[in-house]
This record gives C-alpha cells, sequence and structure tokens, in this order.
C-alpha cells in the first residue's frame, strides 16, 4: 500500500527594504527564526504524526518582532506532536501567546513585542488551519486558489489593496491580552496543496498572480517564483512562505 506524505518547500528573505528579517518558520521539528535561506528548501514528512507548518511574523514598527515571533514557532515546534485537533490548537496559541507576554516582563526593551502567526497541522486524513494576524493560508486546487484563514484587519481604505493595521496579534500590548485564534478543519487527500505565509508575499501580489505562479509548477520553482514575484513588486517587507504538498 503506498505511503502518503507530506512535501513541505520553504524560504524566508528579508526583501529589499528590511535590513533585517522579523519573520520566522517552523515545519515540524525544524525552525528558522530572523535568517534567510539561500534557495528553498525541501523537507519530506511520512502522515501520521501531526506535522505542524507555520510562519510567525514579527510586528513591524515595534520592538524586537523576531524575538516574539521565534518563540512562537519554538513552541509551536515543541508542540506540535501534541496538536490533534482544534482545541489543542487554540491551546496552543494562547500558551504563545501568555509566553510572548511574559518574555517581555522585566525587560522594558522588549515590551509591546509581538508577532503575527498563520500554519497548518496535517493529520492522517484532515488539515487544521489556524492563524492569528493577517499572515495567511491559501489552499491550491484545480478550480483555483482560495484563502482558508481569516484577516484579523480592518477593511482598507478606498482605493487601497491591503491595510496594515491587525486588529489581533500574539503579543504587541503593553499588558495581557486573550487572543481567538481561527481554526479549522477540512478534508485532506493526495494531490492536495497549499501556501503559507506571511504579508511579505500577499502585500505587493494580488492573489491571481499568486494563483498564476503556482499553476503548473512544481514546489521548488513555485517556491522560488512566489518570491521572485514578491522582489521585483519592491519587495517591501520580509517574505516567508511554505508550500505543502501531500503525496503518495
Amino acid at each position: 500500500m503506498p505511503v502518503r506524505y507530506t512535501a513541505v518547500t520553504a524560504l524566508s528573505h528579508s526583501g529589499l527594504l528590511r535590513d533585517h528579517n522579523e519573520d520566522s518558520l517552523v515545519v515540524g521539528p525544524w525552525t528558522l527564526c530572523g535568517t534567510e535561506t539561500e534557495n528553498p528548501q525541501s523537507l519530506v514528512f511520512a502522515l501520521g504524526t501531526p506535522l505542524v507548518v507555520a510562519v510567525a511574523d514579527g510586528l513591524g514598527g515595534q520592538p524586537a518582532g523576531e524575538v516574539a515571533s521565534s518563540l512562537v514557532v519554538r513552541r509551536l515546534a515543541s508542540l506540535g506532536p501534541s496538536l490533534d485537533g482544534e482545541a489543542a490548537v487554540r491551546e496552543a496559541l494562547d500558551d504563545c501567546n501568555r509566553a510572548v507576554y511574559s518574555a517581555a516582563e522585566g525587560h522594558p526593551e522588549l515590551v509591546t513585542m509581538g508577532t503575527t502567526v498563520a500554519g497548518a497541522v496535517v493529520l492522517e486524513d484532515s488539515l487544521l488551519t489556524f492563524n492569528v494576524g493577517d499572515s495567511k493560508v491559501y489552499r491550491a486546487a484545480e478550480d483555483g486558489l482560495r484563502q482558508v484563514s481569516v484577516d484579523d484587519s480592518p477593511p482598507p481604505a478606498p482605493g487601497r489593496r491591503t491595510t496594515s493595521a491587525v486588529t489581533q496579534t500574539l503579543g504587541g500590548g503593553y499588558a495581557f491580552s486573550a487572543v481567538t485564534p481561527h481554526v479549522a478543519t477540512s478534508p485532506l487527500d493526495t494531490g492536495d496543496r497549499f501556501l503559507v505565509c506571511s504579508d511579505g508575499l500577499t502585500d505587493p501580489v494580488p492573489d491571481d498572480e499568486l494563483e498564476s505562479l503556482l499553476r503548473d509548477r512544481g514546489d521548488g520553482r513555485a517556491a522560488f517564483e512566489l518570491w521572485k514575484a514578491a522582489m521585483d513588486a519592491g519587495g517591501p517587507d520580509n517574505i516567508t512562505l511554505a508550500l505543502l504538498r501531500i503525496g503518495e
């Protein structure tokens, strides 16, 4: 009987305008925190134990975004094998939120640090998607690209496609504030493909271009072309993405 697997191709880059990378990434036990990959990195995991794949985008304009994002992905990496349902994911994100606030206690230089997070947990026959903030998860299918995460952001101003404001994050305040994560479950089939990314990709690159770049391209090539599209659009922010594909 064929063994189903999850192939994950990921990269993270500071972009053209930021002087450092405040994004972090987790793929199973592997984390990439506040640094860059020179080329897309690919990893393969057999289906079975829950596999977490997530991007955390440290809040720009506030201190130590890379500290908050790295703390969150490392915590998710350690909790990943136990994330077997929606309740476990919600509890993990609450734990991450408390951890960011706790890390800032007694450290004035860290007060108000925060991060968004978006990701997926691959189970045997289903996928859990989650987010807090405006990092995104998309499902790429034959009938097109569909966002499955829910942005925590107000509507953009007239004439603008996006907004830089977010209505909830992990950390980010002077005093503890609880979060209400968006968590959903969907069936999982061989051939399914998902994109997890920070807004450094989606702000400069519209959804129809994302869809076009994903169509008919292998994972490594697609990841590179997505990154290049954001860079060609000015690379205004850190760019982090992970492509998930269910194979057999």
